[in-house]
């Protein structure tokens, strides 16, 4: 009796990583075992990066507060200790935005914890 293989579906199964693949560099978007490996590379990557973009902007948020801080005449470190005291429940990201954006609402918050 001869073997039952079902091309159907594992020729569908490379089809669509194929075509996730379109756009990679040589061999990487159309040979079958490299494109394979590229791919599942990628959602390592891709699954790594997702935590990683999450440092990134909070380190980002921190720059900005510390610099427009440093124009009121605080440091980060004094500005987030004096927020914290004078319990003000404001996060990072949006005072980050306000002191990029409205530098003016940023200076009365400054002014609130003096």
């Amino acid at each position: 009796m001869p073997r039952s293989v079902n091309h159907v579906a594992s020729r569908a199964k490379r089809k669509e990583i194929l075509k996730l693949t379109r756009g990679y560099y040589g061999a990487r978007k159309n040979v079958w075992t490299v494109a394979k490996n590229t791919w599942e590379k990628g959602l390592t990557y891709a699954f790594r990066d997702r935590r990683n973009k999450k440092r990134n902007f909070r380190a980002l948020w921190i720059q900005r507060i510390n610099a427009a801080a440093r124009l009121e005449g605080f440091s980060y470190s004094r500005l987030m200790g004096a927020l914290h005291s004078a319990g003000v429940e404001i996060n990072r990201k949006v005072l980050a935005d306000l002191a990029v954006n409205h530098p003016e609402a940023f200076k009365a918050i400054v002014e609130k914890v003096k």
